[in-house]
């Protein structure tokens, strides 16, 4: 069995390579390597496996997976198209369908609607814990009297007479090289094969309205800063009956008073003074889940590190949580009554400081 290629290698990218240069190297590959457009015996699989690199390089959370655990950190979710939610593989897919559909680019065929992407503010009790959220956004709905047709009710878009409905029209041009055609889009119907006689007085021919909807999104437990959210078909209408696009929220997380995050652990840094440092205590810390107790053992140091098990975050996309890892700090008193600075006093001359 041959081993796979790294993913970055099939794109021909860094591994430093932003979203725009992994989907710009994928779609420069599966042009030339796609089964319609070239015929050879590899050209199948070397899609295939572009298609795969793709689909991980894209996602966030997928290449994170990867960069850290290679091919085992992503196994399976790269096999098919089927997506975990995050990401995806639609919009690039829908430029291929528009382009392979009738082998010449013609805008006449259905075309996918934009993405919209939002920011989503969490506290990070949010993240760590999972949340339902609400957010209004703008889109572009099909328009309700034509339902996106953008003729008016009872009638219907025309074949456009200039380029017989095909959105393309062809010049043909003499040169000192010789006789070569040009295909360029219709300029009366723009592209889209169709002219509107008699436009929707509602939408006026567009076929779209803008309208504020309310969309409910639900927040898993343990995300973090980067994640981003894919909410099928909540993007902008498409358009001569493409599908809508999606809606991306992009999570950003608010950072915490005192908790600190890594990766799965909470560190939470616990103060105590000489006394409980040194003889040791029993101190209520915050966690998550309410307050727990750390038993600080007699002769603690400042650095030491006590774990509660379990006390941390959710892991992301699969079972089971991180710790709580409780940082000791030894405060030293900036001003002390006589009493206390006596008492100080006693206890350096037992320690025999000053004794060479």
């Amino acid at each position: 069995m041959t081993a796979k290629r790294d993913y970055y290698e099939v794109l021909g990218v860094g591994r430093n390579a932003s979203n725009d240069e992994i989907k710009q190297a994928f779609r420069k590959l599966a042009f030339q390597y796609h089964p319609d457009k070239n015929p050879g015996a590899d050209a199948a699989d070397k899609f295939k496996e572009a298609s795969e690199a793709y689909q991980v390089l894209c996602d966030q959370e997928k290449r994170q997976a990867y960069d850290r655990f290679g091919h085992s950190g992503v196994d399976g979710s790269s096999r098919g198209f089927e997506g975990f939610g995050f990401g995806g593989m639609g919009s690039i897919f829908e430029d291929f369908y528009n382009f392979f559909s009738d082998g010449s680019g013609s805008r006449s065929a259905p075309v996918r609607g934009e993405d919209i992407q939002v920011s989503l503010d969490l506290t990070f009790e949010e993240a760590a814990l999972g949340v339902d959220k609400e957010i209004r956004i703008m889109r572009s709905e099909n328009c309700s009297v034509c339902h996106g047709s953008g003729a008016k009710p009872g009638t219907q878009p025309q074949s456009c007479s200039e380029c017989n409905g095909s959105g393309r029209v062809q010049r043909v041009q003499q040169s000192l090289f010789g006789r070569f055609t040009n295909v360029s889009a219709c300029p009366r119907c723009s592209g889209s094969g169709q002219v509107i006689t008699d436009a929707c007085t509602n939408c006026r021919g567009s076929g779209h309205e803008r309208f504020e909807r309310k969309i409910s999104i639900t927040i898993p437990a343990g995300v973090d800063s980067g994640v981003r959210m894919q909410m099928s078909g909540q993007g902008h209408a498409g358009e001569r009956g493409g599908t809508p696009g999606n809606l991306l929220a992009n999570i950003r997380v608010k950072p915490h008073k005192f908790f600190l995050r890594e990766d799965s652990n909470i560190i939470y840094n616990l103060k105590v003074n000489f006394a409980q440092a040194a003889l040791g205590d029993d101190v209520l810390v915050p966690t998550l889940y309410g307050d727990a107790t750390v038993k600080v053992l007699a002769g603690s140091q400042g650095g030491d590190v006590f774990t509660l098990r379990g006390k941390g975050i959710p892991h992301f996309r699969r079972s089971g949580k991180g710790d709580q890892l409780v940082r000791l700090t030894v405060v030293t008193p900036g001003k002390l009554t006589k009493e206390q600075k006596h008492l100080f006093e006693e206890l350096a001359a037992s320690f025999d400081t000053k004794k060479k």
